[in-house]
């Protein structure tokens, strides 16, 4: 009798199969894959983004509420919907830059610029706002020249003001100078942004969510265009922050007379944006005639110099140059009399009071006599400034 065939063993399992839809089981004992820096910084932004447009919207959105459920509204809430909205808007405009800024379709075009005088020419432009802010400048700059994108490089400058405005306190430290290797223009400010005796009290991290503003951020997107290295450093109570631009024309320019007819370059209106003008210095002290030189020496300027009030008004008889730079200490009731009858000519002459010793800048706007002033120990870095202010003001 044959013997009856055996099933073939089962191949069911004793419990339900797992399916694994997902991604494979991450080992443990491999290394986290590290998060893109950009990437990571990208995320940020989005979000800071989403901050800056939600809360501002969301407290007009409040206050218009309340409008509609009352139908009232006084003036101060009012000017609170207004600057909500304004708050806003400059978020979305600022997003709206850095976008375009980081779209790679930005073209620049490369020119030479002087980096010293377009630093000095924002630093007076801005001056009022600094002023009023409590905000005073201590500047040592070295004149350096650069080959970049005028406009962006203005639009750079006036965002690290913008930047300054929200955060500085008392006073800021600006140096322009070059690094040797690899040679690069350096521009590098110093301020403090929390009063000393409550260095205890700060939260390092607070601080540095406070002064990462969007201002900050279309200041890092447009040196991150620019191929700008830019370098932020924040402590209990100070920042050091450093600017490095490539493409520095070599140092031995800025010995040159810009006089000279053999230099390398065609001049540039970005370099010597006051070329031409006219200026005469009124100073009896052959010291402060030399000092007066050398701080102009670069700018283009023509320059002509009388020792005396008497051979001022002399030289006025025959034409008015576009300013008059003079020593305090010639400041007579002739001299008066000589400013009296140039304004009744041109009502916005420009006058420039070197005054005795002292690290003094004021403009025109803010001084008692509506003649800019400098003291004598910073002519060196405020003279030029308070030239291209005055001058490009009028002119």
């Amino acid at each position: 009798m044959p013997t009856p065939k055996q099933a073939p063993p089962s191949t069911a399992p004793d419990s339900p199969v797992q399916l694994n839809w997902g991604p494979p089981p991450v080992d443990a004992t491999l290394p986290a894959k590290a998060e893109d820096p950009e990437l990571r910084r990208w995320h940020e932004l989005a979000s800071q983004i989403g901050r800056e447009l939600a809360e501002p919207l969301t407290a007009a959105l409040e206050r218009i509420t309340t409008l509609m459920t009352t139908g009232r509204i006084d003036r101060a809430g009012l000017r609170a919907l207004h600057q909500e909205i304004e708050q806003a808007r400059q978020a979305g405009i600022w997003s709206q830059q850095i976008a375009r800024l980081a779209s790679g379709r930005v073209r620049q075009s490369l020119e030479l610029v002087h980096l010293t005088h377009t630093v000095q020419s924002v630093l007076a432009y801005r001056a009022r706002e600094l002023q009023g802010k409590g905000i005073t400048l201590t500047q040592a700059l070295l004149p350096v020249e650069i080959q970049v994108d005028a406009s962006m490089l203005f639009s750079l400058l006036n965002n690290l003001v913008d930047w300054w405005l929200e955060n500085a306190l008392g006073h800021v430290e600006v140096q322009v100078d070059c690094t040797h290797w690899p040679e690069r223009a350096r521009l590098r400010c110093k301020f403090k942004h929390q009063p000393a005796d409550q260095s205890d009290t700060v939260n390092l991290d607070e601080r540095y969510s406070a002064m990462t503003s969007m201002n900050w951020q279309v200041l890092d997107q447009t040196a991150r265009t620019m191929g700008v290295v830019l370098d932020r450093q924040i402590n209990a109570t100070q920042v050091n922050l450093s600017l490095e631009f490539p493409n520095v024309v070599s140092d031995r320019l800025s010995q040159l007379d810009w006089n000279d007819q053999d230099q390398g370059f065609a001049d540039s209106v970005n370099s010597k944006p006051l070329a031409g003008s006219h200026v005469l210095v009124v100073a009896a002290r052959r010291d402060l005639r030399i000092q007066i030189r050398e701080a102009l020496k670069s700018m283009g300027l023509v320059l002509d110099f009388v020792t005396s009030v008497k051979e001022a008004i002399d030289f006025c008889r025959e034409g008015l140059p576009h300013a008059i730079v003079f020593d305090n200490g010639l400041h007579t009731f002739a001299f008066d009399k000589l400013v009296q009858s140039i304004r009744k000519e041109v009502p916005e002459f420009v006058f420039i009071e070197l005054l005795d010793g002292g690290h003094t800048f004021d403009i025109s706007s803010v001084s008692q006599t509506g003649m800019a002033r400098v003291g004598q120990e910073a002519i060196a870095t405020a003279l030029p400034s308070a030239l291209v202010y005055e001058l490009t003001r009028v002119m």
